[in-house]
């Protein structure tokens, strides 16, 4: 749908040809009447051309949907001319987020087919609203103006930065009783349960479920060698004196799930608000990160107080991620509760360190890449 409406220009030029024309004949000057039946007739004429619908066909694309934050998404404008003698000069802006990108169109021959893309920013993360798409076409002299709308409105989710770091330490199960036992005799856990499809292989039926529910049910197992994973995320802005400072714990968070799942250990993400409680199965062939970074894509700091705890059964290895304006001793006693505690503190004014307080080890670190960098030499080992 294209909207019309006169510029600045074509504004002041048919103000002022009025003005003219009024004056001219009000006082009997031709000289002045007849400049300003000119400017209003310029004026009107510049007005008529824009109301000519733009001869072009555009379509415009935005992939990928999901991108990492500062990661690659690009908006790309397909667009040909349909005239067959004259050029067409377009300019076109993108809505991101209420802000406008402009997209910068280059001039179209006749029938000529051009392809341009630009960058949409994804410097924060959240759901980004892109679109519509505004084209702007000039009529004479610039004196008026037509917008053509293309494209509807999509959303492109910008999850948190997936950094490197290399995983969990080796150790024994804390939250399966008899772990060392059920590995010796080549035994598994059960975490999680799916219908059955065909070519499953039939030993792996969960009978009681199977038979409870009158649907086919197969065991979803994981290596008790493999210990869990709890990431506890601390989102209270009080933590935070920085704004910078949240979004480097989250991407700590993030890597810290990446690579536990990476290597098929169980991980479970729980924000201390409580607003995230996201659990992913280890060692499933379709385990992946992506409902963590989803979740973690909205998550912004909150005014609550407290912090919630980790499930007795996730209490292998601990990672409690937070920043330097959080009060210690509670954050310690919950990493403390675990067989492996670690308390990441992202601090903007301190040199990356490591040292420990009771059973827990403190890895503190001015932002997320030195902080994961210290999980793998003192954790990770």
């Amino acid at each position: 749908m294209s909207r019309v409406r006169p510029t600045a220009r074509g504004v002041g030029a048919l103000v002022l040809g009025v003005l003219l024309t009024t004056l001219g004949l009000w006082w009997r000057y031709p000289g002045p009447a007849a400049l300003g039946i000119a400017l209003t007739l310029i004026s009107l004429v510049g007005l008529g051309s824009a109301l000519l619908a733009a001869p072009v066909s555009p379509t415009r694309t935005v992939r990928p949907r999901t991108v990492h934050r500062l990661g690659v998404c690009t908006g790309t404008l397909e667009i040909t001319s349909v005239s067959r003698r004259l050029p067409v000069l377009l300019d076109g802006t993108d809505e991101v987020a209420g802000e406008p990108v402009a997209v910068e169109i280059p001039l179209l021959g006749p029938g000529e087919r051009v392809k341009v893309e630009y960058r949409i920013p994804t410097e924060r993360r959240g759901v980004r609203r892109v679109g519509p798409l505004t084209l702007r076409r000039r009529g004479l002299a610039g004196l008026a103006e037509s917008r053509t709308s293309v494209g509807e409105i999509i959303e492109v989710r910008v999850v948190p930065r997936v950094l490197p770091v290399r995983g969990l330490p080796p150790g024994a199960r804390r939250g399966q009783i008899g772990a060392d036992e059920r590995v010796e005799r080549g035994g598994t856990d059960l975490v999680g349960l799916r219908e059955y499809v065909p070519g499953d292989d039939l030993r792996r039926l969960h009978w009681a479920t199977s038979a409870r529910t009158g649907t086919l049910m197969i065991r979803e197992d994981a290596d008790p060698a493999r210990p869990h994973l709890a990431v506890l995320l601390d989102d209270r802005a009080e933590s935070y004196p920085l704004a910078r400072q949240f979004e480097d714990a989250v991407e700590v968070a993030a890597s810290l799930v990446n690579a536990a799942l990476a290597d098929g250990h169980p991980v479970r993400l729980l924000s201390s608000s409580g607003t995230v409680d996201v659990e992913v199965p280890g060692g499933a062939a379709d385990a992946d990160a992506g409902p963590v970074l989803a979740a973690l894509a909205d998550l912004q700091p909150t005014a609550t107080s407290g912090t919630q705890s980790v499930p007795a059964r996730d209490l292998d290895v601990v990672a409690l991620v937070s920043g330097t304006g959080a009060e210690l001793s509670p954050l310690l006693l919950e990493a403390g509760r675990a067989s492996v505690g670690v308390l990441l503190l992202v601090d903007a004014d301190a040199p990356t360190t490591v040292s420990a307080m009771g059973t827990v080890l403190v890895l503190r670190a001015p932002t997320a890449e030195p902080l994961l960098h210290a999980w793998d030499t003192a954790v990770a080992r």
